[in-house]
């Protein structure tokens, strides 16, 4: 097969699974206009339409459903084959993509996927944070980050963070005006920085008593906001008390910019873990991030 037309079935494909040329342009990694060619090129050479096309969006002809289904299943044979002979390299090469929320990418990113790219500096990381809970494959990821508890039962998970507990914090400046709650049914009179999910819904704080059950808290405040970075710079700030994982903010207890409140009402969830599908060939550079996480977390 010559190597053009297999760009073009790569193309074609691609665009089938994302429903868009720009998202399929960066799965493939060729510029919209290339990959719009290649399709282009594909057609002309079957001589049929094997997508619909408008200005909001692209869907599958007849014709392209009944050759996409024939041909996916080949093409994914020769990409596992292909990937398969960079177990003869010094090292792996690449890019990876990661889909994983902006919390377990501030806590990994330093001590795995940093260390991941100083040991296999021929490897690409293509990271993208987001809230919603995603289909990895179906997005076009290879390797998804999550709690456990979130990671779909048909995927590989590996451990790949400590432990996680969360936080009650807010800096010196805002105790020192307001005092610290005796416990979280004295919160209601705090100012709270209200956590906002990739929904849209305002999410409920979680704590467990000493006694082990579970107490839910629904905070008031003047903030609300969906990204935990800034959560924490407004909690440096003074605005209110925040809730977020203990490791997400150990440098701010470790420099004092923050404190710990309640300490004892905190409960622990599932660690984080690396992700991905498990009825595909591993391919030498997911499995070389695999190997460092099972490093750097034992068991």
């Amino acid at each position: 097969m010559k190597k053009g037309n297999l760009l073009e079935l790569q193309a074609a494909v691609a665009v089938a699974t994302h429903r868009s040329f720009r998202r399929a342009a960066v799965d493939v990694g060729l510029s919209p206009s290339a990959l719009s060619h290649a399709v282009n090129a594909l057609e002309a050479r079957l001589g049929v339409r094997l997508f619909h096309r408008t200005t909001r969006s692209v869907s599958l002809s007849e014709a392209g459903e009944r050759f996409l289904a024939a041909m996916e299943p080949a093409l994914a044979a020769l990409s596992e084959a292909m990937a398969s002979v960079n177990d003869f390299k010094a090292g792996p090469s690449g890019t990876l993509r990661l889909n994983a929320a902006e919390g377990a990418v501030r806590l990994l990113l330093e001590p795995l996927l940093l260390e991941y790219l100083r040991r296999y500096p021929e490897m690409r990381l293509d990271i993208v944070t987001e809230g919603r809970l995603v289909d990895i494959v179906a997005e076009g990821f290879d390797v998804g980050v999550r709690l456990a508890d979130l990671v779909p039962q048909d995927m590989i998970a590996v451990p790949c963070g400590p432990e996680m507990r969360f936080a009650l914090v807010a800096s010196p400046s805002f105790l020192a005006r307001h005092g610290e709650p005796d416990s979280p049914a004295d919160l209601a009179r705090f100012n709270c920085i209200q956590p906002r999910l990739a929904s849209g819904a305002l999410y409920r704080w979680e704590f467990c008593d000493p006694r082990g059950e579970p107490l839910r808290f629904a905070p008031m405040g003047n903030l609300m906001l969906d990204s935990h970075t800034l959560t924490i710079e407004a909690a440096v700030q003074g605005v209110g008390l925040a809730w977020l994982s203990r490791p997400q903010v150990s440098r701010e207890l470790a420099q004092g910019l923050l404190v710990e409140v309640l300490p004892q009402w905190a409960p622990t969830y599932p660690r984080l873990c690396l992700y991905y599908p498990g009825h595909r060939l591993v391919p030498p550079g997911l499995m070389a991030l695999v190997e460092l996480a099972r490093e750097l977390y034992p068991a």
